[in-house]
C-alpha cells in the first residue's frame, strides 16, 4: 500500500479555510469528560494550522446518534475543553443540520488562526453512508481538508472519505502520519527479527490478521482466549477454555502454513486455570497452574502460565520490531492479568519498536502504566487491526498522494 501521503507539513494553509477531521469520540458522563487523551492527541494538528494562519474547522463523531440530533451527544463540551486546551476560544457551531446557519456565519467571520468546531457529524443519516449531499455541504465550508482520525479511517463516511473527493488537497494530519509510519511500515517493511503478539478472546476475529502476519513477521505469538482453539486443533484437552470448534481446520492450516513458511509459531505451554468465570470479571479467584498437554477437564484456562510468560519474553528480547493486539489473560482480573503484565514488561524494556494495535491492548497498556514506554499505542482499535490484515483503509487511502 501506498503510505506516500501529503501531510500538513507539505501544505500552506495561510488565510485559507481549512476543515481538519479529528478524533474527539471521548467518553461523556453528565456532560463532562471523563478521558481527554484524543482531544489532547489532536492538539499538534490544530497547533500546526492555527500557527500557520489557517482558519481551522473541526469535524468529529461522537458515538452513535444513528443519523438524528441527540442532546447528550453534542460536541458542545469538546469546545468548552478545547478552548482551555488550547489556549484560545474554539467557537461550537450549534447546528443540528451540521453545516446550517450557525456553521456557515461562523466560517464566514474568521479571522486567520481561528478556530471553529461543528456539531457532531453522525446528526447526519448521510455521514455513515457517504451520502453526496452531507459531502458536499462540508466541502463547502473549506479549501484545505486535513483528516487526522485514525480511529475511523476503516469507514468510508463523508467527513473522512466523501469531502476529501470534493477539495484539491486532503493532507494527513500528525497523527494519522504517526500511525501510517508506524503500523503501515511495521506491516509493510519491518525492522527484523519481527515479532507480532496477537491475543484477545476470539480466533474467528483475527482470521485475516493471523494469516497476513504469518507471511510478514518472523515469529508469532499466540495468547489469550483464542490460543486455546490452537491448542485443541494440536490434540490438548482444554477443558471448558474458550474454544471455537468451527476454527479447528483453519488453525492446522495456520500452523501447517507457519511451518512451511518457516515461521516460529509460539502457543502456551502452560496456563492458568480456573474453576468458573469470575463473576464480577474481577472478583477474587483461585488460580491453579497446569502445562498445555495436562489441563484437567473441569477447569478453564483464562491467561497464560508463567513458563509460557517467560517464553514469550524471550522471543521478545531478541525483536527489533514488535506489535501486539491483544490481552494474554482475563486482564481486568488482577489475578489473571499476570501473562499481560509480564508481555507488557518485556515490551517495556526492549530496544524495539514496539508497536500496540488499538482496543483492549492499549487499554491494558495504559492501565499498567506500561504506556510511556511503548514507541507507538495505536488511537484505533478496527482500523489498526484492518492494517496488520492488510486492508487498505479509506481514509487512508483518501488522502492527497505526495
Amino acid at each position: 500500500m501506498s503510505l506516500n501521503k501529503v501531510s500538513v507539513d507539505d501544505i500552506n494553509v495561510s488565510g485559507k479555510r481549512v476543515l481538519c477531521r479529528c478524533d474527539f469520540n471521548v467518553p461523556l458522563k453528565d456532560g463532562k469528560i471523563t478521558d481527554e487523551n484524543r482531544l489532547v492527541a489532536a492538539l499538534p494538528t490544530i497547533k500546526k494550522l492555527v500557527a500557520d494562519g489557517g482558519k481551522v474547522i473541526l469535524c468529529s463523531h461522537l458515538g452513535k446518534p444513528k443519523g438524528e440530533p441527540k442532546p447528550e451527544l453534542s460536541l458542545s463540551p469538546v469546545a468548552a475543553r478545547l478552548t482551555e486546551l488550547l489556549g484560545q476560544e474554539v467557537k461550537f457551531a450549534a447546528d443540528p443540520e451540521v453545516v446550517g446557519p450557525n456553521a456557515k456565519a461562523a466560517v464566514e467571520a474568521m479571522k486567520d488562526g481561528d478556530v471553529v468546531l461543528l456539531e457532531n457529524t453522525r446528526y447526519r443519516a448521510e455521514e455513515t453512508k457517504n451520502g453526496e449531499a452531507f459531502s458536499k455541504d462540508l466541502a463547502s465550508l473549506c479549501d484545505i481538508f486535513v483528516n487526522d482520525a485514525f480511529g475511523t479511517a476503516h469507514r468510508a463516511h463523508c467527513s473522512n472519505v466523501g469531502v476529501s473527493e470534493l477539495v484539491d488537497t486532503a493532507a494527513v494530519g500528525y497523527l494519522m502520519q504517526k500511525e501510517i509510519d508506524f503500523l503501515g511500515n511495521a506491516v509493510e517493511n519491518p525492522v527484523r527479527p519481527f515479532v507480532a503478539i496477537l491475543g484477545g478472546a476470539k480466533v474467528a476475529d483475527k482470521l485475516n490478521v493471523i494469516s497476513n502476519l504469518l507471511e510478514k513477521c518472523d515469529t508469532l505469538i499466540i495468547g489469550g482466549g483464542m490460543a486455546y482453539t490452537f491448542l485443541k486443533a494440536q490434540g490438548n484437552e482444554i477443558g471448558k477454555s474458550l474454544v471455537d470448534d468451527t476454527k479447528l481446520d483453519y488453525c492446522k492450516e495456520m500452523l501447517a502454513k507457519a511451518e512451511k513458511l518457516g515461521k516460529k509459531l509460539l502457543l502456551p505451554i502452560d496456563s492458568a486455570t480456573i474453576t468458573d468465570f469470575p463473576n464480577p470479571i474481577d472478583a477474587p479467584v483461585e488460580v491453579e497452574v497446569y502445562d498445555s498437554d495436562k489441563m484437567p477437564a473441569d477447569r478453564e484456562g483464562c491467561d497464560i502460565g508463567p513458563k509460557t510468560a517467560e517464553m514469550f519474553a524471550e522471543a521478545v528480547k531478541s525483536a527489533k520490531t514488535v506489535v501486539w493486539n491483544g490481552p494474554m489473560g482475563v486482564f481486568e482480573n488482577p489475578t489473571l492479568a499476570a501473562g499481560t503484565i509480564a508481555v507488557a514488561k518485556a515490551l517495556a524494556e526492549t530496544d524495539a519498536t514496539t508497536i500496540i494495535g488499538g482496543g483492549d491492548s492499549a487499554a491494558a497498556v495504559n492501565q499498567l502504566g506500561f504506556g510511556d514506554k511503548m514507541s507507538h499505542i495505536s488511537t484505533g482499535g478496527g482500523a489498526s487491526l484492518e492494517f496488520l490484515e492488510g486492508k487498505e483503509l479509506p481514509g487512508v487511502a483518501a488522502a492527497t498522494n505526495k
